[in-house]
Parts: C-alpha cells; structure tokens; sequence
C-alpha cells in the first residue's frame, strides 16, 4: 500500500499531494494544495483571523447545505506549520446552526492561541454569553449568504446584547446587497467585520454600488474587512486575482488600522480544488505592500480586536 501511495503521489506531482491524500486516507490531510511554504515570512504572533473546524462529533444543523468533511484541529495545526503561524481565529460555520460545540472544544484544544467567533440567535442567554466569553469567544456572526438560524430582524438585539462584553459583529454578506443594508450596519452598536473583501462583485469591482456602499461603512471608523477567499468573487482566477486586487488595495489604503487576513481554511467553498494557502499569503502580503501595514494587518490589528496577548 505505501508503495502505491508514494508512486500516486509522484505521478500527481507536489502541487497535487495535499489536495489528493484524503482518497488513500492519510490522517495529514491539510484541504490545501501545494507543499511549500510562503515566500512573505511572518512576522512573529501573526494571526489567521478566519478559519474553520468541521468534526462529525458534532451533529450537522437540519436544512444546512455546506457540509464539508473533517477538517480538524490537529490537521489545521501542519497548515499553521507550514505558514509559520500560532493564533488564530476559529469562526463557527453555518454547518451547525447555532450549535457551538464545535467551536469551544476548538478553542479548548488551541489551548489559550485561538479566539472564537460564535453563532447565536436572540433565544441566547446571558449566562451562555458569559461562558463563552470565558472560553475566549469575542464576536457573533450573521452568514447572510446561506440560509440560516439567523436573520437580519436578530442583528440589531443581538448587537445590543454583546456590545457590553466588548464583542463585535462578523457579517458575510453577498456585496451587492451591502448598499440596502448599510443603515442597519452603521447604526450597530458594536464594531463590524465584513469577511471576504466585502464579496464584492466582479467584473464592476471598484466601480460598484457594492464597492461604494463598502467605503462608506469603512469611512465609518468601525467597520474592519478580512482580507480572506479571493476566489470566492474573482472571475479573472488564480493566482493573482487581478480583478479583486484592486477592490484589496482601495480597502487597505483607506484603513490600514481595520484590515484583517484569514485563510478561510478548509476553504469550504471550493469543493473541485483547494487553493494553494503560501500563494494566498504572498498575494495578501503584496496587496498590503508596506512593511509597517503588513505588521498592523497580520498582527496588531487582530490583536487589538480579539483581545490576544502581545506577540509571543
């Protein structure tokens, strides 16, 4: 069986190993291709602001349409390896409803370097706000994009019930419906991130009402985007994505302070070929550009945010 497994693996070549282990079984499966690390090194106590945890420990929510395959805390740790990362940000997925048992026994095992973003609706406590506070949850989210349990009449409750505890909201939203949302958004009583570049559509881009209403929430001054899923909107591909680079840019020069990175590890979105994480890195980092901007984006940013402890 090794034998077949090394002569495969050759045949498919490095780009593929990664992608391609789960059909013979192997526990190292990292959902990304390629091997190499990234050229951009890390700067120390950088932090993914955007992954997930899927486990079949954990029962699926009835009605949830994306429900990726394992994708594990120890298999997430050899991609934190090979990127030279420690911290992170685990953001509970639309797969198991308001169910959040995924997400603290996550948090338990990164053992103090992770943060949490949780999924809530208004039937939640006070007491379970507090007790994921302490397991170190810091912000709700509202997955617009897939049907859900939440909905946009629970943004304005819930924002008001967290903003005591210093938490924020996480929104993923298709762009194009940011121009009617955004009076609820900036009237929100807590800070707001906008995952994915904002989804902003392509080919507009820059020129969008998307975009637009997009500068508008940012200009704001609490409004934060994740840099994160390029290829999610992007109609020109990898591994530049020139169509979305321009929309990144504008974004980060308008406020270096409120950028975030994440991988969006396992890319759940992306079921025939998983991205090549280092090659994201290196065109997230050269989109920054500055070396001052690459420190706030990858580290102090985040850290202001989620509440980490200084670089480690």
């Amino acid at each position: 069986m090794q034998t077949t497994r090394r002569k495969f693996l050759a045949a498919i070549g490095a780009a593929g190993i990664t992608a391609s282990m789960r059909a013979f079984g192997a526990e190292e499966e990292v959902w990304s291709t390629g091997v190499n690390p990234p050229s951009f090194k890390m700067p120390a106590g950088a932090i993914d602001c955007h992954m997930h945890i899927y486990d079949d420990r954990f029962a699926v929510a009835p009605g949830t349409s994306l429900r990726p395959p394992n994708a594990t805390v120890e298999q997430y740790r050899h991609l934190q390896k090979r990127l030279g990362i420690h911290r992170n940000v685990v953001v509970t997925p639309s797969t198991y409803g308001t169910d959040n048992r995924c997400l603290i026994d996550a948090l338990r095992q990164f053992d103090g370097n992770a943060r949490g973003v949780a999924l809530v609706d208004t039937s939640v406590t006070r007491e379970q706000l507090d007790e994921m506070n302490t397991a170190g949850v810091r912000a709700i989210r509202f997955n617009l994009s897939y049907p859900g349990a939440t909905t946009i009449d629970m943004l304005a409750p819930l924002a008001a019930r967290i903003a005591p505890l210093g938490w924020h909201i996480e929104l993923v939203v298709q762009g194009a419906r940011l121009p009617e949302l955004a009076p609820r958004l900036n009237a929100l009583p807590c800070p707001l991130v906008i995952d994915h570049i904002a989804h902003i559509p392509q080919p507009d881009g820059l020129g969008s009402e998307a975009m637009k209403a997009a500068q508008r929430l940012v200009d704001n001054g609490k409004t934060w985007v994740t840099l994160s899923g390029p290829y999610v909107d992007t109609k020109a591909g990898a591994p530049a994505y020139a169509d979305v680079a321009p929309v990144a840019k504008a974004l980060i020069a308008m406020a270096p302070d409120r950028m975030l990175w994440g991988t969006d590890w396992p890319h759940p979105t992306e079921k025939a070929r998983k991205p090549d994480d280092a090659l994201l890195v290196d065109v997230m980092a050269s989109w920054i550009g500055r070396a001052d901007w690459q420190e706030k984006i990858f580290v102090k940013n985040p850290e202001r945010l989620y509440g980490f402890v200084g670089a480690e």
